[in-house]
């Protein structure tokens, strides 16, 4: 049987990738677990490994090639002794307008398996996750897998699943008629439109085109999302860091600067502390928005944003509340080194509960930052520099921090978003509590 190898969609806001590099070539045997290729997104390299054994009959993706759309045939795979004619097509997943039947095709699986961002078949009732093995198995037996309980983390289908339901007796799924296909008001089309294409004012010898990468796209995609769809207030303060300054010179003249254990703080560890102790804190600012609950996280999962050559992704350092300083520096200087390689997997990249940006490196006295969901606010942190403040009735010189909180208003409300800043300041200002 002639079976075909799909573009697999590594995360579930996945939409194309670039093959970057192909491990196998036209006749080679390949068994489960093999990796086969490497595919590129936008902020990550994955590999990618077969999950079934055959031989690889042809390869219609050429090494190299950009914008694949996540489920288009890549390749060929046969079984080990049937003869293959070169173009022959196999059957591919039929794509409906309503609730999609799951494919049958074998598909990759990316290496290692990241049970959070693993692949989602949309169902009648919902999303439904589940490994790529246990929807094919699903799709073979006629499972519907919204029936099925998964045991995998964060409640993922797994093959085992699948087959425990099978022995069980789960129904079959029904037959679904293709629903017909909804007419999309142009409106925001027309919005994009209207805005006049730069090129239009200046003359070709004028400029250089630049041709937007993957990355690129995808960053405006989801900023204009955000800024368009979520109600955004801001909400800015002040915090005096001349204490926190005194302490992280302490730590880091007793800190080991050679071996294993050897760190060095940062100011930004200190506001990943204090923000993570302040969403424990003040959980109603810990949540993310969805259309019929809000989600109250129970850990602080702080993005870092990391500016990039071309771009800028934001790693999550996990529970960050339980973590010391020592290794919330060691981690996020570790994330930062393989952001810059793209060697992050998606797990460490996509999602988290929120999210600090600082531009205090550069300079920047203050700004605003866009909100990146699922997370609803993000920190925007300034540089520390001496300004003239009132203290004890006296003009004083101290070193001040400005800290400006982007707020989902449909989340946060003002008097919220107030209470978290207060409680971060707090922590700022007092840096001892943190280490208590």
């Amino acid at each position: 049987m002639t079976t075909p190898i799909l573009m697999p969609a590594l995360s579930p806001t996945m939409e194309e990738g670039k093959l970057a590099k192909w491990h196998v070539k036209a006749g080679d045997k390949v068994k489960s677990g093999d990796v086969i290729a490497e595919i590129e997104t936008d902020k990550a390299t994955m590999e990618v490994e077969a999950v079934d054994e055959g031989v690889v009959a042809e390869l219609l993706v050429a090494e190299g090639s950009e914008g694949v759309k996540v489920n288009t045939i890549i390749a060929q795979l046969r079984d080990e002794g049937e003869s293959y004619t070169p173009g022959a097509k196999a059957a591919a997943p039929a794509v409906v307008a309503g609730p999609p039947k799951v494919e049958t095709a074998k598909v990759m699986q990316p290496v290692p398996v990241i049970a959070p961002m693993s692949m989602a078949v949309p169902s009648a009732v919902g999303r439904v996750f589940a490994s790529p093995l246990a929807r094919r198995v699903a799709g073979q037996s006629g499972i519907e897998l919204t029936l099925v309980q998964g045991s995998g983390p964060h409640g993922r289908i797994l093959k085992a699943d699948v087959d425990l339901a099978l022995k069980g007796g789960a129904k079959p799924r029904p037959t679904v008629k293709p629903a017909p296909v909804a007419v999309v008001s142009s409106a925001p089309a027309a919005a994009v439109s209207s805005i006049p294409d730069a090129r239009l004012y200046f003359g070709k010898e004028t400029y250089e085109e630049v041709p937007h990468d993957s990355m690129r796209k995808t960053i405006a995609k989801r900023l204009t999302t955000a800024k368009r769809d979520i109600p955004h207030y801001y909400l800015k303060v002040d915090c005096n860091i001349d204490t926190l300054l005194d302490v992280r010179r302490q730590i880091n003249e007793q800190a080991p600067k050679d071996g294993p254990s050897a760190y060095k703080v940062s100011v930004n560890d200190f506001v990943v502390k204090a923000a993570a102790l302040a969403l424990i804190r003040v959980p109603g600012v810990n949540c993310s928005w969805t259309e019929t609950a809000l989600l109250r996280h129970k850990h602080a999962d702080v993005g870092v944003a990391v500016a990039l050559d071309f771009g800028l992704i934001t790693p999550i350092v996990f529970k960050a509340e339980t973590k010391s300083l020592a290794t919330i520096a060691n981690e996020v200087k570790d994330l930062a080194l393989r952001a810059k390689t793209k060697k992050l997997k998606p797990a460490e990249f996509e999602g988290g509960t929120f999210a600090i940006s600082n531009l205090g490196m550069f300079g920047i006295r203050d700004f605003t930052a866009v909100i990146n969901p699922p997370h609803a606010a993000i920190l925007a942190v300034g540089a520390g520099e001496p300004r003239a403040i009132v203290k004890n009735g006296a003009v004083v010189v101290a070193t001040m921090m400005t800290v400006q909180l982007s707020c989902d208003h449909r989340v946060i409300d003002g008097a919220l978003g107030s209470t978290w800043l207060d409680a971060f300041k707090g922590y700022l200002e007092n840096p001892v509590t943190m280490l208590a």
